[in-house]
C-alpha cells in the first residue's frame, strides 16, 4: 500500500525516531501502524533517550495530603501532548510518583529517578518505560513538600489538572483554608508578602518606574511620592497579603486573616507547563527540507 506523509507524521510523533527508519517501518509493515511501532520497539531503551530532547510542554499537577493534613507533596510531570496527560498510563504514573515523593521526602528530581514505586520500579524505570508505550518524552520536572508545622493544610487542583496549590494556614476555618487555596491558584502570587519578593526584582521595578515617573516633568519631591506609591502598588499586587481577596476585592488577604483570627505561614503553586517555550514545529516544511537535502 502506499505510505503517506501523514502516517509517517504519524509514526514519527509516537515513537521520536526519525522519518526515513518510520517510513521504512510502514513499508516493511504494509501500513500497519502498532506492527510498525513493534517492529521499532527493539530500540526501546534508544527512542526514550532521543525522545528526551523534545519539548514537554503539557502534563499535570498530582497533589496528596497526609493522613493527617500535615504534609502535602506536589509533583509536575509533563508530556508533549494535552492528549497524553490524560492517558491513563501517565495519569497513573503520576500518581505513584507523587505517593513515593510524599512517603519517601524525596524532592530532588535526580534522586527521585532512583527512587522506588510502590510497584517495586524506580521512577526512572518506570518512566522510561513509558515513554517507549506511550511514545513522547516524559518528564518529571519538580516536586515539593510543604509542612503545616502548628496549622494545617488546604490544597485545590484546578478541574483540568494543570493548576496545584497546597497552603499551610493557622485557624479553625475549613472553608478559609479552600477559600485561600483556590484564592492562589487564580492570583497567582509571587511570594506572601515583600519580604519573600527577590530583591533583584523590586530593584528591577523601581527602576522601570523611576523613568516613568521623571518623564512626566514633576518636581522632585513629587515624583518621589508618585514612585512610592507605584512601588506600593506593584508589592500589593505581587504579594498574597498585600492582594485582594477573590471573592471579596473590598478586603486584601491580610485583612481577611487578621478578621479571621488567622495566618498564612506558607504555600506552593504548580502549573504546568509554565515557563516552558513552547516549540512550534512544521512538519511540511521538514519534509521539504529533507527533499532538498537528498536532491
Amino acid at each position: 500500500m502506499t505510505i503517506t506523509a501523514a502516517m509517517v507524521k504519524d509514526l514519527r510523533e509516537r515513537t521520536g525516531a526519525g522519518m526515513m527508519e518510520c517510513k521504512k517501518a510502514l513499508s516493511e509493515t504494509s501500513g500497519d501502524m502498532e506492527a510498525a511501532i513493534d517492529l521499532m520497539r527493539k530500540s526501546g531503551a534508544l527512542k526514550a533517550e532521543k525522545k528526551s530532547g523534545r519539548i514537554a510542554a503539557e502534563g499535570r499537577v498530582v497533589i496528596k495530603l497526609s493522613a493527617d493534613q500535615k504534609r502535602a507533596a506536589l509533583v509536575e510531570v509533563n508530556s508533549e501532548t494535552d492528549f497524553v496527560a490524560k492517558d491513563s498510563n501517565f495519569v497513573g504514573f503520576a500518581e505513584s510518583v507523587a505517593e513515593t515523593v510524599l512517603v519517601d521526602n524525596v524532592t530532588d528530581v535526580a534522586a527521585l529517578a532512583n527512587a522506588k514505586l510502590a510497584s517495586g520500579q524506580t521512577v526512572e524505570e518506570a518512566r522510561a518505560a513509558l515513554v517507549a508505550k506511550i511514545g513522547e518524552n516524559i518528564q518529571v520536572r519538580r516536586a515539593q513538600i510543604i509542612e503545616a508545622g502548628e496549622g494545617q493544610i488546604a490544597t485545590y487542583l484546578h478541574s483540568n489538572n494543570k493548576i496545584g496549590v497546597a497552603v499551610a494556614y493557622t485557624g479553625s476555618e475549613v472553608e478559609l483554608g479552600k477559600d485561600l487555596a483556590m484564592h492562589i491558584a487564580a492570583n497567582n502570587p509571587a511570594g506572601l508578602d515583600e519580604s519573600s519578593v527577590p530583591a533583584e526584582r523590586i530593584a528591577r521595578e523601581r527602576d522601570v518606574q523611576l523613568d516613568i515617573v521623571m518623564q512626566t516633568g514633576k518636581p522632585r519631591e513629587i515624583a518621589e511620592k508618585m514612585l512610592e506609591g507605584k512601588m506600593r502598588k506593584f508589592l500589593a499586587e505581587l504579594t498574597l497579603l498585600g492582594q485582594a481577596f477573590v471573592k471579596d476585592p473590598s478586603v486584601t488577604v491580610a485583612q481577611l486573616l487578621k478578621n479571621k483570627n488567622a495566618s498564612v505561614t506558607s504555600f506552593v503553586r504548580f502549573e504546568a507547563g509554565e515557563g516552558i517555550e513552547k516549540k512550534q514545529e512544521n512538519f511540511a516544511e521538514e519534509v521539504a527540507a529533507q527533499a532538498r537535502q537528498a536532491g
